[in-house]
């Protein structure tokens, strides 16, 4: 069952080099410019507990756990963020702007890993109690451009940044589908434009979606 509370959650999603990270800066400028109390967080992670859990999930051998595994320790640490801090911001009715939630589960650990959907929905269903995004903003872009991206990066790669190139492929096509299947939820954003124009296309997406509707 969804609960609706006063506040609002925007979710972003997209696989390994989109540029979430940017575009919810920007979001959140955005936002702030029009009145709106703006709380950023992301997953796995957005709480202190969530936050040891994903320092376990992103770094150390690819096969430290199996797929399972994974995917419960990834529904752990979300349910420990909606309790402590996604649930009590919306509701004092603030907007929640999340790097990652749900769908990534069920496209990475889904179409990415094997796991199947019912598995998966049975563990998030038990992590968020009810609580579901408003708009879900899916950053798509070629794998290969992506993994560019990635390899220019200073910083250590995680575990998911690591996987092979098909893993890569069926998480975008695992995006794509998802924006294609919700519609009326997910907006699919080009992610290869400048960042400035996704964060037009964003803004204006929001806007329409969920200030002026």
């Amino acid at each position: 069952m969804q609960y609706k509370y006063p506040g609002c959650l925007i979710t972003l999603e997209g696989g390994e080099g989109a540029g979430k990270s940017t575009q919810i800066a920007f979001l959140r400028d955005w936002l702030a410019a029009r009145g709106i109390t703006v709380i950023c967080t992301r997953e796995p992670g957005g709480s202190p507990g969530a936050e040891e859990i994903r320092s376990l999930l992103n770094y150390g051998e690819l096969d430290k756990w199996d797929e399972i595994t994974e995917a419960i320790l990834i529904n752990a640490a979300r349910r420990d963020h909606v309790i402590r801090k996604i649930r009590p911001a919306l509701i004092r009715g603030d907007w929640v702007v999340c790097d990652r939630f749900c769908d990534s589960t069920l496209v990475y650990q889904g179409a990415g890993s094997g796991i199947p959907i019912g598995v998966l929905r049975t563990l998030i269903d038990i992590a968020v109690e009810g609580i579901q995004p408003d708009l879900t903003l899916i950053l798509y872009i070629d794998p290969v451009v992506a993994l560019k991206r990635i390899e220019s990066r200073e910083s250590k790669k995680t575990r998911f940044e690591r996987r092979d190139n098909a893993f890569h492929f069926r998480v975008a096509n695992g995006f794509f589908d998802l924006a294609m299947a919700e519609p009326e939820r997910c907006t699919l954003i080009d992610a290869t434009k400048s960042p400035k124009k996704v964060a037009m296309e964003i803004s204006s997406v929001v806007l329409n979606r969920l200030l002026i509707s």
